[in-house]
């Protein structure tokens, strides 16, 4: 099986202390402690930019510690200016909502650093198949030809694997 090049979101992180949805928050620790070796893993400083709004002390240290103990590599910002102008073009196509800049962001990072995923709980505003069509399409016009799957950690947990 191919390694794949994931690139997780801050919910994909921050479910690891989802009390109020016990469902996601146990995938998402199967998936930190039983899948995440298996992959690349790679978050952005947008990433490191909401945890560190995160208002609860406690869970923002916490997440810190996701960060430092698992591995996480930060992606280089050498190509910040293409990633901003992929952000803006997903925000003045509508592709995403202009309010939804973060996960704009996301995507163009996943996107400009070649992912193969990006992986999120945010079915709303990223990880559903309408949301995913519109995004390629929208790379596609900009030139970016690799697809990028857009998927929660339910998609990538697999009980079957041996």
């Amino acid at each position: 099986m191919p390694r794949f090049k994931v690139y997780l979101d801050s919910s994909a992180i921050s479910f690891l202390y989802a009390d109020d949805a016990p469902d996601f928050q146990s995938v998402t620790r199967d998936f930190f402690e039983n899948y995440s070796h298996n992959f690349d893993l790679f978050i952005s400083q947008v990433v490191l930019r909401e945890i560190d709004r995160t208002v609860d002390a406690a869970l923002r240290e916490a997440l810190k510690r996701v960060v430092e103990e698992y591995p996480i590599s930060i992606l280089a910002e050498d190509e910040a200016e293409e990633v901003d102008d992929l952000a803006a073009a997903y925000l003045d196509a509508e592709v995403l909502p202009r309010s939804q800049i973060e996960d704009a962001y996301h995507v163009a990072y996943a996107t400009v650093h070649e992912m193969d995923i990006l992986l999120s709980w945010n079915f709303k505003h990223l990880a559903n198949v309408n949301r995913e069509v519109r995004i390629q399409e929208a790379n596609r016009v900009r030139g970016y030809w690799k697809p990028l799957r857009i998927v929660s950690p339910l998609e990538v947990v697999s009980e079957n694997d041996e």
